[in-house]
């Protein structure tokens, strides 16, 4: 019944979208971008923060007009760091924490752009990226962990900043191509193909790059790096063929094709083969 009345609100929404771009293109392009980039949910409160976030060591980070939290968990002088994926937020990794704990690693978590405690209210990967490299260049991460969104925007990251501090990187349920999310979005709402264009258009203005050279799987011919891609079979987010894609240019990673693990990716078996390519 609430995927159905999920469907129904989507399509709803997307209708409305369509009608309004025959008498108010600008608007409806707009209002179609907006609902593209602003996550609807991931957001935290301080006065609410889930109790394995309280449990951590914080700090706020100011970059520009933009400030994001950093949470760490302390151990040793190896450095891990976690990045979270869409309309989700540093409290993602509970399941993983316990595990990573036992490397007796420092372990440190960031809200990406709009999501936790993070300023703002629009997402996208070139921002995020900006976060990840203060942090980087603050605490030398040897270890770099993303899910989902947050996986490309490890692998933007290393790409196009290409730490010397990174030794390892860990894709969970990731995506490759920009292209596809566009597409996806597209096809969820049912918008018709002047705003499928527009998407397109505005994200190449905005960020300077071609959607279609917005690609994992190209990002990653540059990366030399050991890791591992992690994907599962029927994850409904983020289509397997894209961690796929990842992996067929990825020469230095393992790929881990799992089962009914879903996008979360949540499995101790799983957690267990990280921790162990962590410590090797």
């Amino acid at each position: 019944m609430q995927k159905i009345k999920k469907f129904i609100v989507t399509k709803s929404v997307g209708f409305y979208i369509n009608t309004l771009s025959l008498w108010n293109p600008k608007k409806a392009t707009l209002l179609a971008y907006t609902l593209f980039s602003n996550p609807r949910d991931g957001k935290l409160y301080k006065n609410q923060l889930p109790s394995v976030l309280q449990n951590a060591h914080s700090e706020t980070i100011t970059i520009g007009e933009h400030e994001f939290p950093v949470y760490k968990w302390d151990g040793d002088q190896t450095v891990t760091l976690l990045v979270h994926g869409w309309e989700s937020n540093a409290s993602r990794w509970e399941k993983l924490l316990p595990h990573l704990k036992k490397t007796g690693q420092t372990i440190i978590a960031i809200d990406a752009p709009a999501h936790g405690l993070a300023s703002g209210n629009e997402f996208n990967v070139p921002q995020y990226a900006v976060f990840i490299d203060e942090v980087v260049m603050k605490y030398k991460p040897k270890n770099i962990i993303g899910h989902s969104l947050g996986g490309i925007a490890s692998v933007y990251y290393q790409h196009h900043y290409k730490s010397d501090s990174i030794e390892k990187m860990v894709l969970l349920g990731a995506p490759s191509d920009f292209r596809i999310l566009i597409e996806n979005y597209v096809n969820m709402l049912g918008l018709n193909e002047n705003l499928y264009k527009f998407l397109v258009e505005t994200t190449k203005e905005k960020f300077n790059i071609d959607v279609d050279a917005f690609s994992g799987k190209l990002f990653l011919d540059s990366i030399s790096l050991p890791g591992i891609i992690a994907h599962d079979i029927h994850d409904e987010v983020v289509a397997f063929s894209e961690g796929q894609k990842l992996a067929s240019s990825w020469k230095t990673a393992t790929f881990i094709e799992t089962k009914g693990l879903g996008h979360s990716l949540h499995d101790d078996e799983l957690y267990q083969k990280i921790v162990q390519f962590l410590r090797n």
